[in-house]
């Protein structure tokens, strides 16, 4: 089965949250409208790595029907105000008041369409000081206080994906599916609104509890945990490196006792707590090298293996894109593009008990006349 099969989803979407939510919704089944400017979506522009496309957009972007219309003027308009009425979702990741001054208030639509659900996804929300304020994932990962904790002591340091828009296009997913289950049992509509900043907050829980009741910020560690210890890479032989992580004190009195070969560690003050371990990270971390000196990586992680203590590699995503498990899972699919034929991960979320949608990403403007004529345009009269 395809659990959203016949929900019709409208997006004027951009970049990355709202299309990454319609994309996981178009992976169940539902129908998404990718409405995009004449110019389209600017992400398609945003590199040509993939058979000359954004790696970006083909990411984010398959399974989907695209509509290029014109909402300067009244005709593109009403044309999307037409779709509106006959669809189940409407989502929109604009500039800060661009959807009001289209004329599309959200307030004004669930007046006019009650099923409708509406979600709209901004950088700050939609009332307060910072309601206008421009916002990409950088300044919300600045803003929000992720920079202040990733990275070197010396340099604050961006998180490699856009985890900003990620994490609010994972919470507009999930509240519209939760709208969508409510109107099953109530048969009407509601208005969701995403914040950039507080999904990103809300993501940085932890953070931000051991800053207000701990009294001082965690520090920025690079590679390494702020609160736990041992945690993180150490360099064996060759100038190799292995991670690991020691998570409770059983684990703690087996790496004493089985790799470090020191089982008097255990009951050192300086290491026989999680705190103290983190206190005396520094001196620790000496020991734990200068015991691993002689030892290969590959060495070293077969005796965490056979200690049933957490470790990995640093992978390239070369080797990600090859990885064993990955492999063995079955997890990488082909899809078709306007260029041509490449690999895409199944979503995360699977089961035997329905099927995930892989189809095509679409050309600009590939599905414009056939959505026109479905809802009765002409596309001559909408393309003057």
């Amino acid at each position: 089965m395809l659990p959203l099969k016949g929900i019709t989803v409208v997006s004027l979407e951009q970049a990355v949250a709202a299309p990454y939510a319609t994309r996981q919704l178009a992976d169940l089944g539902a129908r998404v409208i990718k409405v995009e400017r004449p110019g389209g979506d600017f992400a398609r522009h945003y590199d040509e790595t993939v058979h000359g496309m954004s790696s970006a957009f083909v990411w984010l972007n398959r399974s989907k029907e695209s509509l290029t219309l014109d909402l300067k003027e009244s005709e593109g308009k009403r044309v999307l105000d037409k779709i509106l009425s006959k669809a189940d979702v409407f989502i929109q990741n604009l500039a800060p008041g661009a959807i009001n001054r289209l004329g599309f208030n959200p307030e004004e639509l669930k007046k006019k369409y009650p099923q409708l659900i509406i979600c709209g996804i901004s950088g700050y929300g939609t009332d307060g000081p910072y309601k206008d304020k421009k916002a990409y994932d950088l300044l919300i990962q600045c803003e929000a206080g992720l920079m202040s904790i990733t990275g070197t002591e010396d340099t604050p340091s961006r998180a490699g994906i856009s985890i900003a828009d990620i994490a609010a296009g994972m919470y507009a997913y999930t509240g519209i599916l939760t709208a969508l289950f409510v109107r099953k049992e109530t048969n009407k509509g509601t208005v969701i609104e995403i914040s950039m900043l507080e999904a990103l907050s809300e993501w940085l829980g932890y953070p931000l509890l051991y800053s207000e009741y701990g009294g001082s910020d965690p520090k920025r560690t690079g590679s390494s945990h702020a609160a736990i210890y041992p945690y993180g890479p150490f360099k064996v032989k060759n100038a190799e490196q292995v991670f690991l992580a020691i998570q409770n004190e059983r684990e703690w009195k087996q790496f004493c006792e089985k790799l470090l070969k020191n089982p008097s560690l255990t009951n050192d003050p300086r290491f026989n707590t999680n705190s103290s371990r983190v206190q005396h990270k520094e001196v620790l971390k000496e020991i734990v090298e200068e015991t691993f000196k002689n030892s290969s990586a590959e060495e070293i992680i077969t005796q965490l293996e056979n200690t049933n203590i957490a470790n990995a590699q640093l992978n390239t995503l070369k080797e990600v894109n090859n990885h064993p498990q990955l492999k063995y899972r079955e997890r990488w699919r082909e899809i078709d593009t306007p260029r041509g034929v490449v690999k895409a991960l199944i979503p995360p979320v699977t089961s035997r008990e329905f099927h995930i949608v892989m189809n095509p990403v679409p050309e600009l403007g590939e599905h414009t006349k056939a959505i026109l004529k479905e809802f009765g345009f002409q596309q001559q009269l909408v393309e003057k």
